[in-house]
């Protein structure tokens, strides 16, 4: 997280992550603005590419064929990801709203957020139908509703060149399935009206080979279930409705107090809208002195004009570069088997070489997002002291990665004196200590974190919930909360903003355990740390390392693997996906597993010393030998693979270290993953071990019983 070497001046958000946002992201990577803080907000950690779900559709391309990999993609152009869906701008106050987290600031914005075909206005749709777009939902619901088995019957909304491509896609993979198939396409004009006439022609006689009835010039009065029900109750039965009626815009952008055509959001030919500080792009836009259709080639070569409008603005230049867009395009449409119809200026070609020649188009495209340039690092000095060789030749992690080694930590520990205080209780080998104040047992314990992700209020998350581990392990109740915070360098604005989404995100994850923050200490240095300092509550003694008995089950409340995925990710070599579950495990509250799990006999969080160095630190406080059953240890999506193909954190080595004597596979090594804001560790009664999985899982925590304990030791086997 080294690129805060040059000074924070501004902030510039991407809202979407549509093609010309993706475009934009490659090209800062490779030409960023020095000072640019950049921000995508989006609702899911991919985007899909329109250009080909009608293959996907007809069963041509996998599911990941389609996604752009925004978060893979913005590691790329050292942006951060915001994982939501925007549901306000407000040009005035410069800020953006996104549900669950508190408003994001910005000096230069730009939307492009695509379309919907969702129609709120037509009776039953919501209930009973799925719009087209956005992609991500037709396409997992298409995935689902092809798995069936049976007659099929489908009826698509819009005769448009969208709904014509979709339901040709459809009619071939029910095809080949062998599932006899009802396909109905409905419009309440004329159908393909925005091609020629031989165009049209073509497009019809594929239809009709493919078994298609096009309704057209009729009007729809409601949707039911099973049923679109035509005006005078006639209905078509279908037991999937979509709808690609046309282009709707996002109902927010008409309550920004932007300039809008038709909800659209108006921009001049440098893509600016009414507000200098906000620019739009692709379907979500209107060119006002050029209107054009919503087709996703408009977006793609707005992306250089969008640029380097942006940068332009973000230095306050006045200059922009103006977008001039063709009179017509070049339109390629599935036909359902491999074949396509192409047209430009209202002459037609078709066959199998056109869906070649648009699959081509298509792959290249997305290979622009797939084969990112491999940026490298700056070479090092060629005079300097010896030793670089001590070091590890990949860059350094963050988290619970960054840690000091186990051995390192506990020889510098121990030539510490013994304390003699009498109101403080050093526990063996825990993270906190106890403090009795009069009759009051109080616990304290400190965390703080080197960011791994330039969102600071996931990162604030993260470090809040893994903080809170030590209180909840020893079964206390969190009270007091200081924080520790080292932003990089940035002005006063920045400061203000990034400080006030790390306490808003910080005081929302304590307040609801019952603490409360009241004070902290904050600096600027070269990258984001994010630490607390917690107390607890304890209204009896607290669980230990040192209470566990043989004959104990083991349970964790967590899947393990955030040092494997975050290393991976650090570089570009994490699915999106992965990184997202992965912090939506990081970021889940453990309050109510630790009272669940309050009746444990000893209980530890695990973090960076990994499973099987905590297991070791109960193992070697109790006087006992775990037996660790690695099949039933819960991975997170991606760690098992990412780890066959070599990905370690900065931190392994040291932790491996502790138990040389286990088996050194891709498996086994995730054992010795250190993990940040990981699970509570619990060594419970063998009896109620079942029962408290089941309620742990009741709970919405993916808990397993991974091991026992047994007498002698301290010791580590695998089973």
């Amino acid at each position: 997280m080294d690129r805060f070497a040059q000074p924070l001046t501004r902030d510039l958000v991407l809202i979407g992550g549509g093609h010309a946002h993706a475009l934009v992201l490659r090209m800062w990577g490779m030409s960023p603005l020095p000072g640019t803080r950049v921000t995508l907000i989006n609702p899911g950690p991919t985007a899909p590419y329109s250009g080909m779900l009608p293959g996907f559709v007809a069963g041509h391309y996998h599911r990941d064929d389609l996604d752009i990999d925004l978060i893979r993609l913005a590691r790329f152009a050292g942006a951060r990801v915001v994982l939501g869906e925007c549901q306000g701008l407000d040009p005035e106050a410069k800020l953006i709203r996104v549900p669950g987290r508190p408003p994001i600031g910005y000096d230069v914005c730009s939307v492009n957020v695509g379309i919907t075909s969702s129609m709120p206005d037509l009776p039953g749709f919501a209930d009973f139908a799925v719009p087209a777009k956005p992609l991500g939902p037709f396409a997992s619901r298409w995935e689902s509703y092809l798995a069936g088995d049976g007659p099929a019957r489908v009826a698509v909304i819009g005769g448009g060149v969208a709904g014509a491509e979709l339901i040709l896609a459809m009619a071939h993979a029910l095809r080949a399935k062998g599932r006899p198939a009802e396909l109905t396409l409905v419009e309440r004009a004329r159908a393909l009206s925005a091609l020629g006439a031989a165009a049209q022609r073509r497009l019809r006689a594929a239809l009709s080979a493919h078994g298609v009835t096009i309704r057209e010039g009729v009007e729809i009065a409601y949707i039911d279930q099973g049923a679109v029900v035509l005006a005078g109750e006639e209905r078509i039965a279908a037991d999937l409705i979509t709808g690609a009626a046309g282009a709707r815009p996002y109902e927010w952008i008409a309550e920004t107090g932007l300039a809008v055509t038709r909800g659209f959001i108006a921009v001049d030919p440098s893509l600016q809208s009414s507000d200098p500080s906000v620019f739009a792009a692709g379907d979500c836009a209107d060119l006002i002195e050029s209107p054009r259709p919503k087709a996703g080639v408009y977006a793609v070569r707005e992306a250089p004009i969008l640029l380097a409008n942006l940068k332009s603005a973000l230095m306050g230049a006045a200059r922009r570069r103006r977008y001039h867009p063709q009179r017509d395009y070049l339109k390629l449409i599935s036909l359902g088997e491999q074949s396509a119809l192409g047209e430009k200026w209202g002459l037609p070609f078709s066959g199998p070489l056109i869906w070649r020649w648009k699959d081509r188009i298509d792959r290249r495209f997305m290979d622009r997002f797939g084969d990112l340039p491999v940026m490298r690092p700056p070479a090092p000095p060629e005079l300097r002291a010896a030793g670089a060789d001590e070091l590890p030749d990949k860059p350094m992690c963050g988290g619970c990665g960054a840690k000091l080694g186990r051995g390192a930590l506990r020889a510098a520990l121990a030539s510490l004196p013994a304390g003699d205080r009498h109101d403080v209780t050093a526990l063996p080998g825990d993270d906190a200590a106890m403090l009795t104040l009069g009759g009051q047992r109080q616990v304290i314990t400190t965390d703080h974190l080197r960011a791994f992700t330039e969102d600071p209020v996931t990162m604030t998350r993260i470090a809040a919930i893994h903080a809170l581990g030590d209180i909840w392990a020893m079964g206390a109740e969190p009270q007091a909360v200081t924080v520790t915070l080292i932003l990089p360098r940035m002005t006063a604005t920045l400061q203000q903003r990034t400080a006030t989404e790390i306490m808003g995100a910080a005081d929302a994850i304590f307040r609801a355990e019952g603490a409360e923050i009241v004070g902290g200490h904050s600096s600027m240095g070269t990258e984001l740390t994010i630490g607390f300092t917690l107390t607890g509550l304890l209204d009896r003694d607290p669980i230990t390392l040192a209470g566990a008995q043989p004959g104990d089950a083991l349970i964790l409340t967590k899947p393990i693997g955030t040092g494997v995925l975050m290393a991976a990710e650090m570089q570009g070599a994490a699915r999106g996906g992965w990184i997202a579950a992965a912090f939506a495990q990081m970021t889940r509250p453990q309050g109510d597993a630790a009272r669940l799990l309050a009746g444990a006999h000893a209980m530890t969080d695990v973090t960076g010393f990994g499973l099987a160095g905590h297991l070791l630190n109960i193992c070697e406080a109790s006087g006992l030998t775990a037996r660790l059953d690695l099949a039933a240890v819960p991975l997170m999506a991606g760690a098992r693979e990412l780890s066959h193909r070599g990905y370690r954190s900065t931190l392994f080595a040291d932790n491996r270290a502790l138990a040389p004597e286990l088996p050194s596979d891709p498996l086994s090594d995730l054992l010795f993953d250190p993990q940040t804001a990981g699970g509570l560790l619990a060594a419970v009664a063998a009896d109620q071990a079942e029962a408290l999985v089941a309620a742990l899982r009741a709970a919405g925590h993916p808990a397993a019983r991974i091991g026992s304990l047994t007498a002698g030791g301290p010791g580590l086997s695998l089973i």
